[in-house]
C-alpha cells in the first residue's frame, strides 16, 4: 500500500513538472524575434566585379583592409570557390527549417537574458575551415554553410576529413553550434586547470544547450550518434569509477584533455573497450554533474554558468546512473 502511494506521488510530481515545462515553453514561444538570414553566399555567387564596392559597404566585417580587391575579384571567378557556392546553394535552397530553429534559440536566450539583442545572421562559405563553422559576436552570427552539406559529401570524403568530425557536418547541427558559440560568451570560470575544471566547463555549455535548444536531442547537443549517447548512458557508472579510482578529477595532466575532453573518435581509457566508446566522455560526465547541480539548487541557468567548478561539484552530490 505504501509503495503504491509513493508511485502515485511520483507520477503526480512528474505530471506537474511536465505541465510547468509546457507552460514555460508556451511563454517563450510568444517572444518576438525579428531578423533576416542574410545569404551572403548566394549574393557572392551572383556577383560581378562591379558589385564589389556595394558588397564591402554592406558587409564590412567580411572584408579585411589588408586584403586587396584583386583577391576578391579573382575569387569571383575561382572555379573551386564557385563550385562550393553552388553545392551550398543546392543544399540550402530553402533555409526555412533552420531559421525556425534559430528563432527558437533566440527566443530562449532572450527569455533568460533580458538585454540580449538578436544578432545579424549572415551565411557564407570558408573553404570548409571546420574549426570556424560559426563565429558569434555581440552583434553578428556568421554561419559557414559549406561545413554543413552532409557527412558523406564529396568535399569531406575527398578532403580526408575524419568521419568522427564529418558525421556532424549536417544542417541539423547549425543551431547546436550556434548555441555553443553563444554559451561560450556566458560561461565563466576562474580556472580550467584540472580535468574536473574542464569537465564542468563543457558541462555548463551542454546544460546551456539543454535550456536554450530543448527541441534538440541529447545526442545532437553533444554531437553523438544515438548509439554513442546510449553507450555513454549505459556506461556512466564505470566511467565515473575509472575517474575516481585513477584519481584523475584533480589532476592537471595536460594529456587528460585529449583523452577525455577533446573531440576524438573515441575516449582513451587504455582498455580493451576504448574503440567502442565515443570521444568527449569527460564532457558527458561534466554535463551530468551540472544537471545534478541544477536539479538540486533550481538556480537560474545564467547563475549556474558563473559558478566555480568546485561549488557545482560539491553541491551536485553527483551519483552516476547504475
Amino acid at each position: 500500500m505504501q509503495m503504491r502511494f509513493y508511485i502515485i506521488l511520483l507520477l503526480g510530481l512528474t505530471l506537474v513538472s511536465c505541465n510547468d515545462e509546457s507552460k514555460l515553453e508556451e511563454e517563450i514561444a510568444k517572444i518576438e524575434v525579428d531578423f533576416v538570414v542574410e545569404r551572403f553566399d548566394k549574393t557572392f555567387l551572383d556577383a560581378e566585379p562591379k558589385d564589389l564596392p556595394k558588397l564591402k559597404e554592406g558587409y564590412p566585417f567580411l572584408f579585411s583592409k589588408h586584403t586587396p580587391d584583386s583577391i576578391w575579384i579573382n575569387r569571383l571567378s575561382d572555379t573551386l570557390h564557385n563550385e562550393i557556392l553552388e553545392e551550398v546553394n543546392k543544399t540550402f535552397d530553402d533555409f526555412k527549417d533552420t531559421k525556425e530553429e534559430l528563432i527558437g534559440l533566440f527566443q530562449h536566450i532572450k527569455y533568460y537574458d533580458k538585454v540580449f539583442s538578436v544578432p545579424r545572421v549572415v551565411t557564407l562559405t570558408n573553404y570548409v575551415q571546420y574549426r570556424d563553422k560559426v563565429i558569434v559576436t555581440d552583434s553578428i552570427a556568421l554561419i559557414a554553410l559549406d561545413n554543413y552539406l552532409g557527412r558523406d559529401h564529396r568535399f569531406y570524403v575527398d578532403g580526408g576529413i575524419p568521419d568522427y568530425l564529418a558525421k556532424n557536418f549536417n544542417k541539423e547541427q547549425i543551431v547546436v553550434d550556434l548555441a555553443d558559440g553563444f554559451g561560450q560568451k556566458y560561461v565563466y570560470q576562474s580556472n580550467r586547470k584540472t580535468l574536473l575544471d574542464e569537465m564542468i566547463y563543457f558541462g555548463k555549455l551542454l546544460y546551456f544547450k539543454d535550456v536554450m535548444i530543448p527541441f534538440k536531442t541529447d545526442a545532437e547537443k553533444i554531437g553523438y550518434s544515438e548509439e554513442q549517447i546510449k553507450w555513454a548512458e549505459v556506461n556512466e557508472s564505470p566511467i565515473w569509477s575509472y575517474f575516481i579510482e585513477e584519481e584523475l578529477l584533480y589532476s592537471s595532466d595536460s594529456k587528460l584533455s585529449s583523452r577525455f575532453i577533446a573531440n576524438a573518435p573515441f575516449s582513451k581509457f587504455y582498455r580493451a573497450f576504448d574503440n567502442e566508446s565515443p570521444g568527449k566522455l569527460g564532457q558527458y560526465i561534466g554535463w551530468q554533474i551540472v544537471k545534478a547541480y541544477a536539479d538540486i539548487t533550481d538556480e537560474d541557468v545564467m547563475a549556474i554558468l558563473q559558478k566555480e567548478p568546485g561549488e557545482i561539484f560539491n553541491k551536485s552530490k553527483f551519483k552516476p546512473k547504475k
